[in-house]
């Protein structure tokens, strides 16, 4: 069953599960993953925690406690949180000291509603370091522009980060500059830089969502054509890019200092569109170096059915191009589609956190001790 995963490991795919709920940590599932079908990190946002806690079981003691204890809604849920994240860290802490840090990392994301606010979101990735305490935690912060100066930030005090909704190759290349930047920093701070270390998440299958629906509307042949492949493409150059600048000077003055590389990590890797094969997102971005976190869906469909041929990222540069300038030819403009995702996706992380707050303030309701 787990071939297809073997192989994708072996091409130099970190392969990550998008997916964590207590159930999952107390149930053994969690350690049988990495045990049977080689995943060696997780991934968390605040959706699936919205899911996990509001429809799964193995919180209730926890609840119970929280609400005897009278604490704030938002306190209750950074304690649920960070415990599953802790958690799931010791159960990972095997494959981070035998990666040398780089894998066996579990990721939590700063508050959704400090988004556009860099000194909060630094604030706050400090605070949840500390709430966790395991060195294989990464600290999400989204690719926003207030998101970059506190990436900059963050990895200038030695925290460790997962750069989330990242959509365009410009604000990519932001991203990586952030993360020099810090590294920078880090060094003048006279910290290990062999200690940092960062994944930039680059969303992949929403870029084919919204352009492919506006291929649709243009409803030509040539239009229906070109479906399926701008997240590819996009993708694609985003590995491009990543070539190219951690292969700058700049970096190498960093390597020299045992920096590590920010890898590209593909977000977002379910296809949405039943029409598309599921593995899509996997098997045609393979590239080493690069790490990919998937739903339980998804990887299931790569262990059963995925066939992993090598590397098929490099090479394909100029076509991706070709794509992508072909889609803007019949109208559709890049910079709008990839701000517009940006945008959605800072308000359904924040929609998904409201969501969470009120049922688990109504959990907190019901469980609260009736006064003698």
């Amino acid at each position: 069953m787990t071939d297809a995963l073997k192989r994708l490991s072996d091409e130099g795919v970190a392969i990550w599960l998008d997916d964590l709920s207590r159930k999952r940590i107390t149930s053994g599932n969690l350690a049988e993953l990495i045990d049977q079908s080689h995943v060696v990190g997780v991934t968390t946002n605040p959706s699936i925690f919205q899911k996990a806690i509001s429809h799964g079981d193995g919180y209730e003691q926890q609840l119970a406690d929280l609400a005897a204890r009278k604490v704030t809604v938002d306190e209750a849920i950074r304690m649920i949180t960070t415990a599953d994240v802790r958690d799931a860290a010791d159960i990972l802490r095997p494959v981070f000291d035998a990666t040398d840090g780089q894998d066996g990392r579990v990721s939590i994301e700063v508050d959704p509603r400090l988004a556009h606010e860099t000194t909060a979101t630094v604030a706050e990735a400090k605070q949840l370091a500390w709430l966790v305490d395991r060195p294989n935690t990464l600290i999400k912060i989204p690719a926003t522009k207030a998101g970059l100066p506190a990436i900059t930030e963050v990895i200038g005090l030695g925290i460790s980060v997962n750069v989330t909704l990242i959509f365009s190759l410009e604000r990519y290349r932001a991203v990586m500059d952030a993360y020099l930047a810090g590294l920078e920093k880090a060094r003048e701070r006279g910290l290990d830089l062999s200690k940092i270390h960062s994944v930039a998440s680059f969303f992949v299958s929403r870029v084919d969502s919204e352009i492919d629906k506006r291929l649709d509307g243009i409803g030509t042949d040539e239009a229906k054509a070109l479906k399926g492949k701008a997240a590819l493409a996009n993708a694609r150059l985003a590995y491009e890019a990543f070539e190219e600048v951690f292969s700058s000077e700049r970096w190498a003055a960093l390597d020299k200092a045992q920096a590590n590389k920010q890898r590209p990590l593909w977000a977002s890797t379910g296809v949405k569109d039943p029409a598309y094969k599921d593995t899509l997102y996997v098997v045609d971005l393979v590239a080493p170096g690069t790490v990919n976190t998937m739903p339980e869906a998804t990887l299931e469909a790569t262990a059963d059915h995925g066939v992993v041929t090598g590397d098929t990222v490099r090479g394909t540069y100029e076509q991706a191009r070709a794509e992508l300038a072909a889609v803007e030819k019949l109208g559709i403009s890049y910079d709008e589609v990839v701000q517009l995702l940006e945008d959605e996706g800072v308000e359904k992380f924040e929609a998904s956190w409201n969501d969470l707050l009120k049922s688990t303030e109504a959990e907190l309701s019901r469980l609260a001790p009736s006064e003698a």
